[in-house]
């Protein structure tokens, strides 16, 4: 999500076997606008039933079908929402529904279509060489261009300038091949995007107005008219319109479809999206990985990985937290990472053969979530306590939903004024299978969460859950010193 050009993928098939002017016109080969491109690709996946990007979860009802109009409509397009919404993602997926290999003028430095030539370059190779003009293949990936607006962002960086190095090399002022172009004409025959466009300056937004209406670009010094074939789509966040700058009303107007673009629904599309992004070792995409060399096995429980997905779906509603700034899915993943790395520390220490987290290992998801929500205004120091509270809250959730007291009395009950239940990091897996034998009533939910005594660190885990779980619900006191608890019954 956060890279800035998005990874080269592997051709699947090999470019086609033209080298010259003259073999593509033989080929029947005929050029197409890049928007009907997209439209003839985005109707054939929309018809065999399958998605119009892949790899982004929780937009099928919302945002998907709201692309897949702007982009049959051939559309440029906007799409506005707070951080941590997948927009990035959603643009770099359109690069997609391109054809996989486009013909160049060889050497052309803004994608010239042979049969079309717009820069001098191009056109003299042509008119110099006709049929025995040099072609070579663009890959798709390559015809993508992505720009971070930021306010120091020139025109120049854009659009183009004067070279003065072919200026000093012995070329004339007036000569256009003394043009370097920009990031937008480089991407001629492509898709660019602006991420963040009302960080853009407003007097440089004013330069995109004729890629947008006009199809072409200017560069200053010379009576040079580029007629590019563009898509262009910007990311914005709507507090950004009176925040940090604007969008200029006349290029707004320009953008042919505004999609808005919202967080996860659920719980389970948020632990989804945690789960596909997140990097654990020995990651198989689910709740459990095989041991990487030297490493013990990861296994995360469904209840708490649950845990970790609540978390940021209550984040998004607490009344504490700038809900202006929102509440990124960047957070869900950097926590799911923490939890998972918590436990791995722990099975090191140990030398127990799985990773499997508990509600122990819940204590360090403070690190990775302080730098990723924005606070209301409050005391000094009670950061941490907030961010406690909400993890409470997560598990008092997910305990709420998945353990199942058949006689909730029973369970409270065996705790009986001497009897007490001892939990934490530094505690090996076969501590609580003992535990479960001296509390046979308390085994029955945790038996019934971690689905059997066939794998003790779930077992400890969900042991764990289900005591927080009894203490957070005001059955169970607790005793907590670093990262010991101590359970004991509340008589």
């Amino acid at each position: 999500m956060s890279a800035q050009e998005p990874a080269t993928p592997t051709a699947s098939t090999p470019p086609p076997a033209v080298s010259t002017l003259g073999e593509l016109r033989a080929s029947g080969w005929r050029p197409v606008p890049v928007a009907a491109e997209l439209r003839r690709n985005a109707a054939a996946r929309i018809a065999a039933g399958q998605p119009l990007v892949s790899g982004v979860l929780g937009f099928e009802d919302s945002v998907l079908p709201q692309l897949e109009n702007a982009v049959l409509a051939g559309h440029d397009v906007i799409l506005l929402g707070e951080r941590g919404q997948a927009k990035t993602r959603l643009a770099r997926s359109l690069v997609d529904l391109l054809d996989e290999w486009l013909p160049v003028v060889a050497g052309s430095e803004i994608h010239d279509d042979p049969t079309n030539p717009i820069s001098r370059y191009a056109k003299d190779l042509v008119a110099e060489q006709g049929d025995d003009t040099p072609v070579v293949w663009v890959h798709r990936s390559d015809r993508y261009g992505e720009k971070l607006a930021t306010p120091d962002t020139s025109i120049a960086d854009l659009i183009g300038e004067v070279d003065p190095i072919r200026v000093a090399e012995g070329r004339y002022l007036s000569d256009e091949l003394t043009i370097h172009y920009g990031l937008v004409p480089r991407v001629n025959r492509g898709i660019f995007v602006v991420n963040e466009l009302p960080d853009l300056a407003e007097r440089i937004q004013v330069g995109l107005l004729n890629v947008l209406e006009e199809r072409d670009v200017q560069i200053r010094g010379h009576r040079v008219r580029l007629p590019l074939d563009i898509v262009l789509v910007a990311t914005a966040n709507p507090e950004d319109y009176t925040n940090r700058g604007r969008i200029i009303t006349p290029l707004k107007d320009r953008f042919g479809s505004q999609i808005r673009t919202h967080y996860p629904p659920d719980t389970e599309t948020e632990l989804a999206i945690a789960r596909q992004e997140a990097d654990l070792p020995g990651a198989t995409g689910g709740t459990a990985g095989p041991a990487e060399d030297g490493l013990p096995r990861v296994v995360v429980p469904d209840f708490m990985a649950e845990v970790v997905a609540e978390l940021s779906q209550l984040a998004r509603e607490s009344p504490h937290l700038n809900q202006r700034s929102g509440v990124s899915v960047r957070l869900t993943v950097a926590n799911y990472e923490t939890m998972v790395a918590s436990a791995l520390r722990r099975s090191l220490r140990t030398g127990e053969p799985d990773a499997v987290p508990r509600i122990s290992d819940l204590q360090a998801l403070v690190a990775s979530t302080q730098g990723k929500v924005e606070v209301e205004t409050l005391e000094e120091g009670r950061e941490d306590l907030l961010i406690g509270q909400l993890v409470s809250a997560a598990v008092v959730t997910v305990f709420r939903r998945r353990v199942r007291l058949a006689n909730p009395q029973a369970v409270v009950g065996a705790f009986t004024e001497d009897t007490v239940v001892h939990a934490g990091d530094d505690l090996p897996s076969g501590a609580y299978l003992d535990t479960l034998e001296r509390l046979p009533a308390l085994a029955e939910p945790v038996l019934a969460l971690a689905g059997g005594p066939e794998e003790p660190g779930v077992v400890a885990s969900a042991c764990e859950l289900v005591l927080e779980g009894l203490h957070l619900t005001k059955r169970l006191n607790k005793e907590a010193v670093g990262l010991r608890a101590t359970y004991r019954g509340r008589g």
